[in-house]
């Protein structure tokens, strides 16, 4: 289970380093990917998954209201892009992909501190 969760801090390093560093780039392949591709809103099932998993494994860690209030909010992420209709999907996704540069690297600092938090609970740093 280590490595499920080392898999998500890494996901979250990348995601959060992508975002600091170019973040109106990030967000313009974005945008054009799911204008490709609008079933890649599916792919949220995937933070569905993460998030479960963060909640199973919460309490094994170090910070565990953090990963408990984390996965939740990765599951009710998931489960809003999965079970919403496609017009509030696409409006939620409309303001959330139109921010200020600054705001995605506010975001993106969030993902890199998240990353090595969750890298020294599980004892890997």
């Amino acid at each position: 289970m280590s490595y499920l969760l080392m898999a998500i801090a890494g996901l979250w390093m990348a995601d959060g380093l992508a975002l600091l560093v170019a973040p109106l780039r990030i967000v313009g392949q974005v945008r054009q990917a799911l204008s490709t591709s609008p079933s890649l809103a599916k792919w949220s099932g995937l933070t569905l998954v993460g998030g479960m998993i963060l909640l199973l494994q919460a309490s094994d860690l170090i910070y565990p209201i953090v990963w408990m209030v984390t996965g939740l909010a990765m599951v009710a992420k998931g489960g809003f892009f999965l079970l919403s209709n496609d017009e509030t999907r696409q409006s939620v996704l409309q303001w959330c992909l139109s921010r200020e540069a600054v705001d995605y690297r506010f975001w993106g600092l969030g993902l890199c501190a998240l990353s090595v938090l969750l890298i020294h609970a599980c004892g890997w740093l």
